[in-house]
Formats: structure tokens, C-alpha cells, sequence
């Protein structure tokens, strides 16, 4: 009877829907949370890599590389420089306004190196005689950049805009003749100093030769293609007595081949020992000048053989009547869409005061003119590196365009002390200079 009311009694519920909807409900849970979990891995992944990039781009911008030799940091530079400082209505505004020329037939130039001392000298020379003057400058710290940086004011009170930025940065100096339909380039933008160049040679060619290729690439595609007027320090000789020689007379082969095969117009300036007001402080007349007036010993070079070291040296004015009278004569290009379609003018010049002085005259006149005794250590100079002495023929220079330099050196001289007590501010320590120099021409 168990037995029958068993079989005829109701049955169990049947379990296995509610197990499956339950095994579904699970999956679907389990479905649901892994593409939350997915979707929160990318949306972290993305703001991680947000906050990456900005932190990148502030530690670039406010923390630089200790040092700017390496390829790498140059690289980092360029592209900070053309992705984020040459951007904005009010920089192309500054850009085209320093550019445009004031009077008629002006040149639009672009001056490389224009915070340097011939540059910033050559920028106000150009732009007060009407013509439009576009600076770019990387301000490097070869020597004490505020020197630079006081240039550059001076240059803003003149209307004259620099663009900070390398010339090895080929996007900034494309961005540059987007804007700028430049006439000509007087291209001043070097690494100086010829004794630095045996402990930096990767600078020099970095400045000298990759920087001046990069200038000319950009320059022969064009339109219109403009005249360059470019310099180089020392005389050209077949055996170059420095680095710094040898690569000046690479610029010089290199800019035939692009004369040649792309018709740009170029006009290579040797210049001579420049000196003057605002001028460079790892020259011998400027840290002779700051030694003398600190009491602190100077060394003066010799030749192997004892003989006197002379050189050519030039007053900056004069350079600057050479470099505007080059550039006043300069033909246009002949190239267009990076081919050349005729002939195109290729000149070099020497620009020098054709009166070597020896160093020890040099120290003599700056002695009568602080009146102080320099300490003297003649010392031989080293067998390579810089050459005992310098002197410029410039017939050609006067022959074309007029070049006769003016300024012996006392005078020159004269006028640098002027400036350098007044810019250091110790007018009080030198007697005689100002009251003698204060009815000259200065040109500042």
C-alpha cells in the first residue's frame, strides 16, 4: 500500500528550469562584469597614458637637458620648438611684422645667429635703414647667455623679433618661409671659438656643416628662392690650421654645390678678428680688458720662435658695412621648385682692416686706455690649433661694393671700453674713457 500510494501520490518538482535560469543569471553576471572590468582597463590604460604624455611634455618644457651636444636632446628641442613655440596667431603676427620692410624695394632678411655680436650689430644696422629683419638665435651657453639675452632686448626696442630656435630644426625654419617670403638670408649662425673646437668637435660640425645644410635644403625649395650671404671666420687656406678652419672651408664647397646644381645665389664673408661694443667674451681683447681691470694675470702668445702673434683685427662697424654692401649686391636665385633654371652668382669676400697688430700693441693701447699695468705671462703658442698671424686682402670687397675699413684699432678699442664699463657698470674704475668717447659716434 506504501508502495501504491507512492506511484499514485503527486511527483517532486521538477528543479532543472530553475537551475538553468540560474546557470544563465550567473553567466551573464559573470559576462557583464568582465567587459566592466575590460572597459575600466581601457579607460585607465588611456588616462595613464594621458598623464604620461603630459608629464613628458612638463618635464621637457621646464626641466631642459643638462647638456644640448647630444643628438637626441637636439632632436627633443626641435620638435618642442615647432610643435608648441611657433604656434599661435600672436607668434606669426610678431614673425611678419619684424619681417616686413619699411621701405621701398626693402629686403626681407632673415639673420641667423642675430643675438650674437655681428648679427645683433648687422640686424639694427638693416633695420634702420628701412629694411624688414627677422632674427633666429638658440641662445647656447658657449658663453654667458645674458649677454644674449640683453642683445635680444635691445634688438626688441628696434622693432626686430628673434625666433628662438635651431637651425638644424628643418620643421621651424619650413614654418618660417611659410610665412615670410623671404629676399635674403644673411646666415651668422656658427659655433665660434677655434681652441673649443679640439674639446667639442661634434659641436662644430653640428653648427657649421649639418646646421648649414639643413639652412640651404630649406632655402633652395622655396618660392621665391632667396640670396644667401653667408660667413666664415678665418682666411681659407688649402692645409685649415683648426677644426673650426676646416669646417668653415667645408661650408664654403658646400655652398658651390648648391650654387651649382640648385641656383641658389651665394655670397660666402670671411671675416677677420671682429672686436667692438657688445662683442664676444671668449675673444682675447674682451677677457684681457676684464682681467686687466681685476688685477688678474693674462697670458700673452708667442710663436714657436718667439716672434709676436699679429692679427687683422676689425672694428664691428666696418664688418657690418661689408656684410650690407654683400647683401646689396647680391643676385637672385636662379632655381625654382628645387631646380635650377640659369646661372647663378657665386662670390667670396674677405672683410678684414688689412692693418695686422700684433697682441702685444693690443694689450698696450688697452693699458693707456684703463689706465692700469697689465701682469703679462708670454707663453708659446701650441703647434696646432690657431694660426700666429692674420691679414685680409679686401680689393675685392672694395672693388664691387665699396669695402674700406675706417676704424684703426685705438679707436675701436676706445669705444668698446666705452661700452663695457658702462654695461658692467664701473664707470667709476676707468677714468678718461667716457669723458673722451662721449661727443663719438656710438653704434649702438
Amino acid at each position: 500500500m506504501q508502495y501504491h500510494t507512492m506511484i499514485g501520490g503527486s511527483s517532486p518538482p521538477d528543479t532543472s528550469k530553475t537551475t538553468k535560469l540560474e546557470r544563465y543569471n550567473s553567466y551573464i553576471r559573470r559576462v557583464n562584469s568582465t567587459k566592466l572590468l575590460q572597459a575600466s582597463s581601457k579607460l585607465l590604460f588611456r588616462v595613464t597614458l594621458l598623464v604620461a604624455l603630459i608629464l613628458i611634455f612638463f618635464f621637457t618644457i621646464n626641466y631642459p637637458p643638462l647638456s644640448s651636444d647630444h643628438h637626441n636632446i637636439h632632436s627633443t628641442q626641435n620638435f618642442i620648438s615647432s610643435a608648441f613655440y611657433g604656434s599661435g596667431a600672436a607668434w606669426e603676427k610678431q614673425v611678419r611684422h619684424s619681417s616686413t620692410p619699411r621701405r621701398p624695394n626693402g629686403f626681407s632678411i632673415l639673420v641667423t645667429g642675430a643675438a650674437g655680436f655681428v648679427g645683433s650689430h648687422c640686424s639694427l644696422a638693416l633695420k634702420k635703414r628701412g629694411d624688414g629683419v627677422l632674427g633666429l638665435d638658440n641662445f647656447n651657453s658657449y658663453y654667458d647667455p645674458s649677454l644674449k639675452r640683453a642683445r635680444q632686448q635691445l634688438l626688441s626696442k628696434h622693432q626686430i623679433f628673434i625666433v628662438e630656435g635651431d637651425i638644424n630644426d628643418a620643421q621651424l625654419l619650413n614654418k618660417l618661409f611659410d610665412i615670410v617670403p623671404f629676399s635674403h638670408i644673411l646666415h651668422l649662425a656658427a659655433q665660434a671659438g677655434v681652441r673649443y673646437a679640439m674639446q667639442n668637435p661634434l659641436s662644430y660640425v653640428n653648427s657649421n656643416v649639418a646646421g648649414f645644410v639643413n639652412l640651404l635644403e630649406v632655402a633652395k625649395s622655396a618660392d621665391p628662392q632667396p640670396a644667401i650671404v653667408p660667413f666664415s671666420e678665418t682666411d681659407r687656406t688649402d692645409q685649415p690650421a683648426s677644426l673650426y678652419a676646416a669646417t668653415k672651408k667645408a661650408g664654403e664647397e658646400i655652398a658651390h654645390t648648391y650654387n651649382h646644381i640648385y641656383g641658389l645665389s651665394l655670397t660666402g664673408l670671411r671675416f677677420f678678428t671682429v672686436y667692438g661694443p657688445w662683442g664676444r667674451p671668449d675673444m682675447a681683447y674682451f677677457f684681457f680688458t676684464k682681467d686687466i681691470l681685476h688685477g688678474k694675470g693674462i697670458n700673452v702668445y708667442v710663436t714657436q720662435d718667439e716672434k709676436e702673434v699679429a692679427r687683422d683685427f676689425t672694428f664691428v662697424d666696418d664688418i657690418v658695412k661689408g656684410c650690407v654692401g654683400a647683401l646689396d649686391t647680391a643676385e637672385k636665385s636662379t632655381g625654382k621648385g628645387g631646380k635650377k633654371r640659369a646661372p647663378a652668382q657665386l662670390r667670396v669676400y674677405n672683410l678684414g682692416n688689412t692693418a695686422p697688430v700684433t697682441v702685444g700693441k693690443l694689450v698696450g693701447i688697452l693699458e693707456n686706455l684703463l689706465s692700469v699695468k697689465a701682469k703679462k705671462h708670454v707663453i708659446k703658442m701650441p703647434r696646432n690649433g690657431d694660426v700666429p698671424f692674420t691679414h685680409a686682402n679686401v680689393s675685392q670687397a672694395y672693388r664691387d661694393f665699396g669695402y674700406k675699413p675706417t676704424t684703426d684699432l685705438a679707436t675701436g678699442l676706445r669705444k668698446f671700453v666705452k661700452w663695457y664699463v658702462g654695461y658692467y657698470g664701473i664707470e667709476s674704475r676707468v677714468k678718461g674713457v667716457i669723458d673722451s668717447t662721449t661727443n663719438e659716434h656710438s653704434h649702438d
